[in-house]
């Protein structure tokens, strides 16, 4: 039986992917640089996307699935006059339309209206799945099928700047957002027709993109040794930093992480909760049963 390569390494990166390279590709060049067993990231970017990306190593990978529920910001450019295959410059021009009618007052209006709950019909060229197939499976072959609208919501969209028919926007928005089709949808509100030119991810729950690392400079760090690069680490809980959380007692640790409820001082959560030891200790989270119990949900290895 062959031995895993790399090191058990613990930890979240946030990376600053750059434009014209897969997730994955960008996934797989941090986990070289970190020599890391394993690793994942919290929701891709399209290659023509940059910014905030999270990577997480080790025990981090076990909670990096409640980070693509969390809500995201990105600033993104759009030209109008133009509507693609794939929503964004990456696509064919399939549609044009004046724009020349499209004012600053007119784009303020219609922002407007897309703020709050909202209903959006994904793109073809989505991960998404039809009967088992990705969606852009089906677009690359010329299929298009019916998608039901999603709800999304909007709580901050705004104009940055216009000008010479392009318009750059900053959104704060909720999980399951297209922002290539967001962005269409404004185009045909404003009655002409648009696509992406340029997507930045400024944030993503907690995270920030002030404190993103480029791949140039992890790899001069890395350079410097493996104690440089690592310091670029945040902690597995930063995932979880707007959850309540709770203290257990050492006779209560022991037994949560041997998969029993515990009892716990009352509390006011009443969902899901981060777990420290009396030490201060990160052990994962759990879940507020109706008895006021704490039962474990994801808990970090002890071995």
């Amino acid at each position: 039986m062959s031995r895993k390569k790399g090191r058990m390494l613990d930890g979240i990166l946030l990376l600053d992917k750059p434009r014209g390279l897969s997730s994955n590709a960008a996934l797989q060049t941090a986990r070289r640089l970190f020599n890391a067993r394993k690793a994942g990231h919290t929701g891709s970017l399209d290659p023509l996307a940059d910014g905030l990306l999270p990577i997480c190593f080790g025990e981090a990978t076990k909670f990096s699935g409640f980070l693509l529920h969390a809500g995201k910001r990105y600033r993104v450019r759009a030209k109008l006059g133009a509507r693609t295959t794939t929503g964004d410059a990456e696509g064919e021009i399939s549609e044009t339309a004046s724009f020349e009618h499209v004012t600053e007052a007119a784009v303020h209006k219609v922002l407007a209206n897309f703020l709050g709950e909202t209903q959006q019909i994904p793109p073809m060229y989505s991960a998404l799945k039809h009967n088992g197939t990705r969606l852009y499976d089906l677009a690359r072959r010329g299929v298009e099928v019916e998608r039901e609208p999603r709800t999304i919501h909007l709580c901050e969209l705004e104009l940055i700047r216009f000008r010479d028919g392009f318009m750059t926007l900053e959104l704060a928005c909720s999980r399951g957002t297209y922002v290539r089709t967001l962005v269409e949808d404004i185009a045909v509100a404003l009655e002409t027709r648009g696509h992406v030119t340029e997507l930045r991810r400024l944030s993503l729950g907690p995270f920030q993109s002030e404190s993103m690392y480029t791949l140039d400079t992890l790899e001069r760090m890395a350079g410097q040794g493996g104690e440089v690069l690592d310091s670029t680490l945040l902690p597995v809980d930063a995932a979880l930093s707007q959850w309540s959380s709770i203290t257990l007692n050492a006779d209560a640790a022991f037994y949560l992480r041997r998969g029993q409820s515990v009892q716990v001082s009352p509390i006011n959560a009443t969902d899901q909760v981060i777990l420290y030891s009396e030490e201060g200790d990160f052990l994962g989270i759990g879940s507020v049963l109706s008895d006021g119990r704490v039962a474990p949900k994801r808990l970090l290895s002890t071995n």
